[in-house]
């Protein structure tokens, strides 16, 4: 009886080999644990990344639209110098890539702000790889603030006269609304007469606003699970013509 417990006591321990393939086993489900974390969490930060480009490209479409939705027919008083007034001109430049506008829209006080002069620019990009939009917002103060950027008139090589602009200087306060195109330039739709069809220019001297303008981009490289900027054909609502007289009276 006695013998009989004392093979029962020694057959109820655990031998060291079972220590060890029992450590060993827990060791294997504590790495397959903690790859799968690692696997998911790797997996769900490329999804937010993807995502937040997502949602970063809508943005810059939806802001492009609404800025340019809300242009504004204004007039510029052309100063060559700081205090000679010279002509005045329809406030507006555009050019392949430089466009000036006056709009109800802005980045920092959205749509139910003051009236901005926004100026678009291209530059090249970080260390030279492609190109980027960028934007500046400045107060438009009226005709004699917004006539401190046309430094006068001129005549292109065609022979049609329009308005000189400063150059748009870059700084750091400029927003940048696109980074990394391999392209990006704007184009002017001029209406004409009828029965003539319109067509798409790239420098606009016109005294009037053209009624739409498109922004073409393309990313620097494209990626097939990403949205990318796209050309954007932004209709222009505004009809009044800016340098001539308006009369509210009835006659």
């Amino acid at each position: 009886m006695k013998a009989r417990r004392e093979r029962a006591a020694r057959s109820a321990g655990v031998t060291l080999i079972e220590l060890l393939i029992a450590v060993l086993l827990f060791s294997f489900l504590s790495f397959g644990i903690v790859f799968t974390l690692r696997v998911a969490l790797n997996g769900m930060n490329k999804s937010d990344s993807k995502l937040m480009a997502n949602r970063r490209v809508i943005s810059i479409e939806r802001i492009l639209d609404q800025e340019v939705e809300g242009i504004m027919p204004v007039t510029a008083q052309c100063q060559p110098q700081p205090g000679a007034f010279g002509p005045k001109i329809m406030f507006f430049q555009g050019e392949r890539q430089s466009m000036r506008l006056a709009s109800t829209y802005s980045l920092q006080q959205g749509e139910r702000g003051l009236p901005m002069i926004l100026e678009y620019q291209v530059i090249p990009g970080e260390d030279g790889e492609g190109v980027r939009l960028v934007v500046n917002e400045r107060w438009y103060t009226g005709p004699r603030g917004a006539g401190l950027y046309c430094l006068g008139l001129s005549t292109d090589p065609e022979g049609a006269r329009g308005p000189v602009f400063a150059p748009i200087a870059i700084g750091p306060g400029s927003f940048v609304l696109a980074d990394k195109l391999a392209y990006c330039r704007f184009s002017f739709r001029d209406p004409r007469m009828p029965p003539a069809p319109p067509i798409w220019v790239q420098h606009w001297i016109k005294p009037v606003l053209p009624n739409a303008i498109r922004i073409e981009m393309a990313p620097l490289a494209p990626d097939l699970g990403r949205l990318v900027p796209i050309t954007l054909t932004i209709p222009v609502h505004v009809t009044r013509l800016p340098l001539e007289p308006y009369d509210n009276t009835n006659n």
